[in-house]
């Protein structure tokens, strides 16, 4: 399900410390269920580590743009950057002072302040400053880093994000004779454009794994900053100029290599065509208007019964079983085959006026987590276009409790109960 794009506390763009520090906040029924049902949507999305002024500048998938989901974009090529795993750190270390000059050497003439910078020799190198060319001062930074070629992360920073959760005025993606694949997105800081603060960015991945992103802004800071322009300074060629510079490469090769990919352990089959059997699900009455592709554990679906846009989500969990000793599951019911089924009615996490969400979350006997929700919403961040969700509680739980996800306890261990986890409402 979906993740907290600007306050989910299991979001973050700085990394694997604020992530694994998340885990521990104590827990609280609603934050765990939408957690649960953000997993999903998280695990398909990018996270940005961007460092300005030295700290961890928080915001999202609000995930400000921050998360980049794999999917959308129609004309973006989606090839994956496959190599050989890079090594250990094969140059001189850079520092935090050649970066911000090497930055500057690319922008070219203007004024230029409040420049800072880390080196390669500590964790979140990067190099940033706000640049005024003469039509309005922009905050502008290059972070640098290394991702596993060929990995899960090296082909999310390839594809354009989906609209759906991340929207854009543009986005290309396309590889360069190198083999490198560059793209460039023409977005905003907020996906609900609470303010006009725009974000544009280039992602540049090597195929070694060298990973290059330069932001710019219109404004002379990311965040709580008045718009000085109308547009970030750079157009789509100057963002490509600037990233394929060929400096950050040699400063990304004194980087250490990430380590390995490792496989999250799974004890269930993990269903890998989510948004497919969601579809078959749906009530005949429904018109699906769009939809996720079936990757990972998480889909969703918009659909239209002739009222209004409904946006469905769904996410598929193994190894859940746990989650029935939390207080979110306090008062659970029992459907009679070992699945345990909660539900909850509240306004969704994105505080848009109006909304109104209804989530069916179960755990089954060998673990399995299906949490499915519908909103009022064609979107996490539109208004309203309908009172109620288009699914009612009793569509949601038929979903949720479909043996389309896994087997039942009967299907597990032949054993006949009073009420049967199957498709039928």
């Amino acid at each position: 399900m979906p993740v907290h794009q600007d306050s989910d506390p299991f979001e973050d763009r700085l990394a694997a410390g604020l992530r694994d520090a998340g885990q521990t906040f104590a827990p609280d029924p609603h934050a765990l269920t939408t957690a649960g049902l953000a997993r999903g949507r998280r695990l398909r999305l990018r996270r940005r580590a961007a460092v300005v002024g030295g700290a961890a500048s928080l915001a999202l998938v609000g995930v400000g743009g921050a998360l980049l989901l794999p999917g959308g974009g129609s004309d973006a090529d989606r090839s994956s950057v496959a190599s050989t795993p890079s090594g250990k750190a094969t140059a001189a270390a850079v520092s935090g002072e050649q970066l911000i000059s090497t930055l500057k050497e690319q922008l070219g003439s203007g004024k230029f302040s409040e420049e800072r910078g880390r080196g390669t020799e500590d964790r979140g190198t990067y190099a940033a400053l706000v640049w005024d060319d003469g039509d309005g001062a922009a905050a502008v930074s290059v972070n640098l880093d290394r991702v596993q070629p060929g990995g899960d992360e090296a082909r999310q920073l390839a594809a354009c994000p989906d609209k759906l959760f991340i929207p854009y005025d543009d986005c290309k993606s396309s590889r360069l004779d190198d083999g490198s694949v560059l793209k460039i997105v023409q977005g905003y800081e907020y996906p609900d454009k609470r303010v006009p603060t725009k974000w544009w960015y280039a992602d540049l991945v090597t195929a070694k794994g060298q990973h290059v992103s330069v932001s710019e802004w219109n404004a002379a800071a990311e965040k709580d900053a008045p718009v000085t322009r109308d547009q970030p300074p750079l157009d789509n060629a100057g963002l490509q100029k600037v990233a394929t510079a060929p400096a950050w490469l040699k400063a990304i090769d004194a980087l250490p290599a990430p380590p390995p990919q490792e496989p999250e352990p799974t004890h269930s089959a993990p269903v890998t065509d989510v948004t497919k059997r969601l579809v078959s699900l749906l009530p005949d009455t429904m018109d699906v208007v769009s939809h996720s592709s079936d990757e990972g554990e998480y889909g969703y679906v918009v659909v239209n019964d002739g009222k209004g846009k409904s946006l469905v989500e769904i996410n598929v969990q193994p190894n859940m079983g746990d989650l029935l000793g939390e207080s979110m599951f306090s008062g659970a019911e029992d459907v009679g085959d070992g699945t345990m089924l909660v539900t909850h009615e509240d306004a969704g996490d994105k505080d848009v006026a109006g909304a109104v969400r209804w989530t069916v979350d179960t755990v089954r006997i060998n673990g399995l987590r299906v949490v499915v929700s519908a909103y009022n919403q064609g979107g996490p961040h539109e208004a309203p276009g309908r009172e109620k969700p288009a699914l009612t509680i009793d569509q949601l739980k038929t979903i949720a409790l479909s043996s389309a996800w896994g087997p039942s306890r009967e299907d597990l261990y032949g054993h006949k109960s009073g009420q049967k986890n199957s498709d039928q409402g």
